[in-house]
């Protein structure tokens, strides 16, 4: 389960870069072409970003359950097997650094999105 709730923190994570920050950046690159073209392509993406609000409020929710489900995984225990102890302490190391990239991508969407505009 904890797996699985990861997968989706990242998989929403990643959902709001390719609503508002991916976007953003074609743009400033001088890639507006590129941009309409990719639109163009998947149209799915200007509905995406019609709806941010939901995007980026689910996943804030998938975030905070994973660092939820995350902290209560550091107080189980490892097994005993020294071969499965070495991959318990693997995968909880692995999943921290994966939740923790998960909310860098959700606070660069979330800049993008909702402060740049205003800046600029």
């Amino acid at each position: 389960m904890k797996r699985f709730i990861q997968f989706l923190t990242l998989f929403a994570s990643f959902g709001t870069l390719i609503c508002c920050a991916l976007p953003a950046l074609m743009v400033t690159l001088g890639l507006g072409a590129t941009l309409a073209a990719t639109v163009s392509a998947v149209p799915q993406l200007i509905w995406i970003s019609e709806q941010k609000g939901l995007v980026f409020g689910l996943a804030g929710v998938m975030i905070v359950l994973g660092f939820l489900v995350s902290r209560f995984g550091e107080a189980q225990a490892c097994p005993i097997d020294p071969a499965q102890a070495k991959a318990c302490a693997t995968g909880k190391r692995i999943s921290k650094w994966i939740l923790i990239f998960s909310a860098l991508i959700y606070c660069v969407g979330v800049f993008f999105a909702f402060i740049a505009p205003l800046l600029f």
